[in-house]
Order: C-alpha cells, then structure tokens, then sequence
C-alpha cells in the first residue's frame, strides 16, 4: 500500500525500470518534472531518488542528470521465494503450496505469495512489485499461457538481475527454454481419452480451454489418441472455451453438439471442474451419467472425489516439491537451466461417472 506521494514516486520509477519503460543509462525525468507531476516539492522528489541511488535502481551524473543504472547481477541472500499462482482457491494450488513450503521451510526459506486471478496484467503486477523486493528466486504459474506473454521483458529483468525462477503448470510457448515443472497434459489426455475408447465409446465430444496451455496439451493428447484408435477427428465435437467463458460456454457447445443431432457418447472434459458443472447440466437435461454418456475430468481434485468422477491424478504436492527443489537447484547452481524441464507421469482414476 503506498502511503505518501515519496513512496508512489519511487513505486512509479521502479515500475517503469522494471517493465523496461527505462532502460540502463537511461536518463530519467528531471527533478522539476517529477515534482510538478507529483506535486511535491523538489526536496521531496531528491529524497526519494536519493532512495533509488541507495537501492541501486539509479545514479546521478553530475551536470547531467540522474540514470537509470545497471541491475546486480545477483541478489543478497534474502532466504524469500515469490510464489507467483492464478488462483489461491481450495482447487488444487493448495496442495502444490504445501509442496513447495515444505522443502522451502526445511531449508530455511520464506514464501512471499501472489495471485493473479489469471490476468496477464495481474501476473505483470505481481511481478513488478516483486521485483522491487529482494527476493532470491520465483516459481510462478503463467497467467493465460496460450496467449503470447506481453511483459517478456520483466522475465529478461530477472534473467539480468540473476534472480532464478521456474514456471509450474504450464509455460508459455515462447519461453518453453526456461525451466518448468508441469504435469505431462498431452499423455494425460491422452490416457483419459483412451480410457473412453477402451469402453467402446467413439464418438468423443471433447471441451478444453483455450487460453491455457494445459488446454492446448490435453487436446493434442485427445487428438493422439483417437488417430492412434483409427477414430476420425470431428472438430465438430469440440468445445473451446476462454477462462472468462467457463461456467456458459462448456454446456452450452455441447448442448449445440446435441441440438445439431451428432451422437456423444462421452466427454473428455479440460478439468474436473469443467466436468462437474457438465454433469450437472446433463443431469438437468435428463440426460444419465454414466448411462446415457460417460464424463471424464482431469486433475483428481476434491470435486472428483465428492462427485465420482473419472479423472486423471494431478500430483499436486509433489509438483509443488519438485518445483522448490528445482528452484533450489538453481540458486546453488546444483541444477542448470537445460536440466531444469520436469514433466511428471499422469494415470488415470476410475470412478463412476463413465460406463
């Protein structure tokens, strides 16, 4: 919370370094500038650079005018990790948060936590005023990660500041370089696909988000394993949704696939809480689940256990643990960025919602 216009002043000037607004060397705006943009005077505006001098953000030429400076090259040994999350919800970050505090805690690190409600421009933020603290590294699950990253450069900044980070969950696809811990989504939907065909099911609705990557993965895995069953893939039985659409347009495209008369027998959903609101739409519809069409989820949250769902199991602790041990790896230099790609195994679990 900033509090007086000295604080917004350095927040502002440390946002605009950070996002790369100013560059290194970069001359910023002159004391009488910032002080008739802030409306303070100039004893004010020379306290808060003289803060940014001491921080090492800025130094001043003489004659010429303060600069932006150039970043260290490491951070002081703060013992705090950013965790960076779309959601803090009882989904299934949680599980992964316990993971990563664990092997933190056992070696004497703090969690500074942050989420973005899955917005680019959250995760930017987060970002940016991470980067303003001393941190020793970052684990963060991509905001929208099929969508191109507009705040690259923030991640360049903490590749120039020597500040470590590793992306959980997904990746976006320019960055596919860094290092990550995900789950493997195209054999898990993969798997979960073929658990449907193995039943006999073949005509396969399927329902993924868009703007994820894990969306994209998981419908590469479906695509996979329908051609590997010799099943012809019907665009016309699958339902792309944005993060913003998810509680209309999942039921509603496969109401649309109903209504157009093409025969479902199941439905590969993107996640268990995808599959949950379908079953529940099904269920409104008259439609039963499992007799009529079989419903699968993915994740094995606390929904699929409550509502029987047949999912595939998301080792949510141990990506958590891998992710900080990983991470960790990184900062003592045990670990190199080209080893730092861990995708861990999926399987499936069978409940009742197929048949």
């Amino acid at each position: 919370m900033v509090n007086t216009k000295y604080e917004l002043i350095i927040k502002d000037i440390k946002k605009a370094i950070n996002s790369g607004k100013y560059g290194v060397d970069e001359k910023i705006a002159s004391e009488n500038e910032l002080a008739a943009k802030y409306g303070v005077s100039r004893q004010t505006v020379r306290k808060a650079i003289g803060q940014l001098i001491s921080e090492g953000y800025l130094y001043a030429r003489h004659g010429s005018g303060t600069f932006v400076a150039r970043p260290k090259t490491k951070r002081g040994h703060s013992k705090n990790i950013a965790v960076v999350s779309t959601y803090m919800s009882d989904y299934i970050f949680p599980r992964a948060i316990q993971g990563i505090n664990q092997v933190l805690d056992e070696n004497g690190y703090s969690i500074l936590l942050k989420t973005t409600n899955n917005s680019r421009k959250g995760e930017a933020w987060c970002m940016e005023e991470l980067l303003s603290k001393n941190i020793d590294g970052m684990i963060i699950e991509p905001s929208q990660s099929a969508i191109s990253c507009q705040h690259q450069v923030l991640y360049e900044q903490m590749d120039a500041m020597g500040i470590p980070y590793v992306f959980i969950q997904g990746c976006y696809e320019a960055m596919m370089d860094r290092p990550y811990v995900m789950l493997d989504d195209v054999e898990g939907g993969k798997l979960i696909t073929e658990h449907l065909l193995g039943l006999g099911h073949r005509q396969i609705a399927g329902i993924f988000k868009a703007d994820d990557t894990q969306g994209i993965l998981r419908h590469k895995g479906y695509v996979k394993a329908l051609a590997s069953a010799g099943v012809a893939y019907d665009p016309d039985l699958v339902v792309w949704y944005h993060t913003k659409d998810k509680t209309t347009k999942p039921m509603e495209g496969l109401l649309r696939i109903f209504e157009n008369g093409i025969p479902c027998h199941g439905v590969v959903c993107y996640n268990d809480e995808i599959a949950a609101d379908v079953i529940k739409g099904l269920t409104n519809i008259g439609r039963n689940v499992p007799h009529d069409i079989s419903v699968t989820g993915f994740d094995n949250s606390l929904l699929a256990h409550s509502k029987g769902i047949t999912t595939i199991a998301h080792p949510q602790e141990e990506l958590g643990k891998k992710a900080a041990q990983t991470l960790l790896g990184l900062i003592d230099g045990s670990i190199s960025k080209k080893e730092a790609h861990i995708l861990l195994e999926p399987k499936v679990i069978e409940r009742k919602s197929c048949f």
